[in-house]
């Protein structure tokens, strides 16, 4: 009996508890309200409306929208979807509303079921209202003729308009012709560095320089070498340039005899034109005749050439500073030596 009693008992709090748990689901359940709206129920085709999903739910509350894929229904498609926008509400601040909004659209005619959305929560699941799109086709007036598709408009594009766009194919080249004209213009006119003027070196006499002519070819020792031709060639020929800067007559290409015609006018001493004679005479033998002079004759003729350079020179020195014939010796006919006596 005690025991029945007990049992009794234990169902009566079981179905309280039962009950208590109902009553708190159900008014939690009542505080939030989740709701979908299409912005317009008809459309025509290819047309777009917007789908909001709301719910008004408290703060603390967490609520999980439905994840929609790109398609509602049928051939109701979802092109875009915003982002979850929430407010408070003006008169309970506990309270927020939820709204996360879809674009949709349809290119085919006709009256489309929307089935109503669920929202997850822990209350449990909630759900919305069903809605109805209605999408109609666009009437044609087939009393109306049909046009051909309109031509592209031409645009006027003027200079204008191109110097607009195209601006830097002008403005780099200018750019650069003017540096170039800017350059070409400072180079012509900046100041010009003076060059340090260079007094020129006074040159040497040409007597003095046929006299060290003719030490140099007494140093290299020619004949010595048995290379008597070659030195009287070389004799020869320093005298012969002598006389064309001495007189001013022609000697090269030219023969003895030919020589000597151009010397009649010549104011030269009777013993120098001999000495000359002999000179170039003896070196015509020796170039072409084969003549082989002795050792004492090709000493004595480079001393003779020497010597007669010496004793002509003096025609061309002012009288107050003229040397005798035996004031400059033969040996000491270095530039400076000859050229202090002259």
């Amino acid at each position: 009996m005690i025991d029945q009693m007990i049992s009794k008992f234990l169902n009566y709090i079981l179905v309280l508890i039962v009950f208590i748990s109902c009553f708190g689901f159900k008014a939690e359940a009542q505080d939030i309200q989740v709701m979908a709206k299409l912005d317009q129920t008809m459309v025509r085709i290819g047309d777009q409306t917007k789908l909001h999903l709301t719910v008004e739910q408290p703060v603390k509350e967490q609520v999980n929208f439905p994840k929609l894929t790109d398609t509602l229904t049928g051939k109701v498609q979802i092109i875009a979807s915003s982002k979850m926008d929430t407010i408070y509400d003006k008169n309970d601040h506990n309270k927020i509303t939820v709204t996360q909004s879809f674009t949709v659209t349809c290119f085919d005619a006709g009256t489309y079921a929307i089935p109503s959305f669920s929202f997850g929560s822990k209350s449990g699941v909630l759900k919305t209202n069903e809605l109805t799109l209605d999408v109609q086709s666009v009437k044609v007036d087939t009393t109306k003729a049909i046009y051909d598709i309109k031509q592209p408009l031409a645009v006027s594009y003027t200079f204008m308009d191109w110097l607009r766009d195209n601006w830097y194919l002008v403005v780099i080249p200018i750019i650069v012709v003017l540096l170039i004209i800017g350059l070409i213009w400072y180079l012509r006119k900046r100041p010009k560095k003076a060059l340090p003027v260079v007094a020129p070196k006074p040159g040497l006499p040409f007597y003095t320089i046929t006299l060290n002519q003719l030490k140099e070819l007494k140093d290299k020792k020619l004949w010595q070498q048995n290379e008597v031709k070659q030195y009287y060639s070389e004799l020869s020929d320093v005298l012969r340039e002598y006389l064309e800067k001495r007189y001013q007559i022609k000697t090269q290409e030219k023969t003895t005899d030919e020589i000597f015609d151009g010397l009649k006018i010549v104011d030269l001493a009777p013993e120098n034109k001999e000495m000359l004679r002999q000179l170039l005479k003896l070196s015509d033998l020796v170039k072409f005749a084969k003549e082989k002079p002795l050792p004492i004759e090709n000493e004595e003729s480079i001393e003779k050439a020497i010597d007669f350079v010496l004793k002509t020179q003096q025609a061309v020195v002012s009288a107050n500073h003229r040397p005798s014939a035996t004031s400059v010796k033969p040996g000491n006919i270095e530039g400076g030596n000859a050229g202090e006596h002259i």
